[in-house]
């Protein structure tokens, strides 16, 4: 793009991003020859840098009129417990891992990969009515005495049913007791405007706990 100054001469204005690649030698190590300059269809534009916060999404115009979801603040999204296949809203507390940079970390940047913590309580509380039974109870910890709700045969049968083959996850269960989940987020923030994922389990949960570690 040219921006004209008083005198009406034409000067170049800073330097867009790109997504070619013919400045790259090729693979043998030779040098490519510029044939041509950069073309609107291989524009890059800058990086959302999503953070949390009070939900803030811009609209952008892409190629084509479609349009794409720039999620400057993000402080919720859908979260999926997949052994329990159970899906819910929670909020997002806390980023702890980034395999890619330590310094989306720090800065609490919400990407595709990023290892989060989010609320528990959703999860904890769809659980206990559908198994029947309290969970995340902390070592030493008085129970607390509710009053037995009545129910009746058939409500009674179902939540024996279920109890059955029911199994939580040590790992599960610790962090159950202190209120909040390790999560991955599967989405991409910058372009969709959503903050979705998983909850991790399994040898999955296993090996990020490790990386925390060190």
């Amino acid at each position: 793009s040219f921006t004209c100054d008083n005198h009406g001469d034409a000067k170049k204005s800073t330097m867009g991003i790109t997504r070619e690649g013919k400045h790259k030698r090729r693979e043998t190590g030779g040098r490519r020859s510029q044939f041509r300059k950069k073309r609107k269809f291989e524009m890059g534009r800058p990086a959302a840098m999503t953070r949390i916060g009070e939900k803030r999404i811009h609209e952008v115009r892409t190629r084509g009129g479609n349009k794409k979801f720039r999620a400057l603040r993000l402080d919720s999204g859908n979260f999926s417990w997949g052994t329990e296949v159970c899906t819910r809203k929670v909020r997002v507390l806390d980023v702890v891992y980034n395999a890619s940079n330590n310094e989306l970390v720090r800065t609490k940047t919400l990407v595709k990969g990023a290892v989060v913590l989010v609320d528990a309580h959703p999860f904890k509380s769809w659980y206990e009515s559908h198994y029947g039974t309290k969970i995340g109870i902390k070592k030493g910890q008085p129970v607390a005495e509710e009053e037995e709700k009545k129910q009746s045969s058939h409500v009674l049968r179902k939540l024996a049913m279920r109890q059955k083959g029911r199994t939580l996850e040590e790992g599960i269960d610790h962090q159950m007791a202190s209120g909040r989940l390790f999560a991955k987020i599967t989405s991409r923030p910058g372009q969709s405007g959503r903050c979705d994922g998983a909850i991790l389990e399994g040898p999955e949960l296993a090996f990020y706990q490790k990386q925390l570690k060190k």
